[in-house]
């Protein structure tokens, strides 16, 4: 199945959430190519980046799955080819 590569940008406004993003990065850790997480305490949030290398569908699955999550907004940038 052919992939793409994209980078996954993630901010977490309810540090409660992240146990839940953690299990779901986790689950598809198998495409993740790399992430950094900034603590932004003058916000109090976090950003998170992750770089992957997976399907689109599995792409969108992730990035939907963390922005169902009470308190992230997740948005997925692809890169052309």
């Amino acid at each position: 199945m052919e992939t793409r590569v994209a980078v996954i940008s993630i901010i977490v406004e309810d540090i409660d959430s992240a146990e839940a993003v953690n299990g779901l990065l986790h689950e598809y850790s198998k495409y993740i190519i790399g992430r950094m997480g900034i603590p932004y305490r003058e916000k109090d949030i976090n950003i998170i980046s992750v770089a992957i290398d997976a399907p689109s569908d599995e792409i969108n699955a992730l990035t939907g799955a963390l922005g169902r999550v009470d308190g992230i907004t997740a948005k997925a940038a692809y890169s052309k080819s």
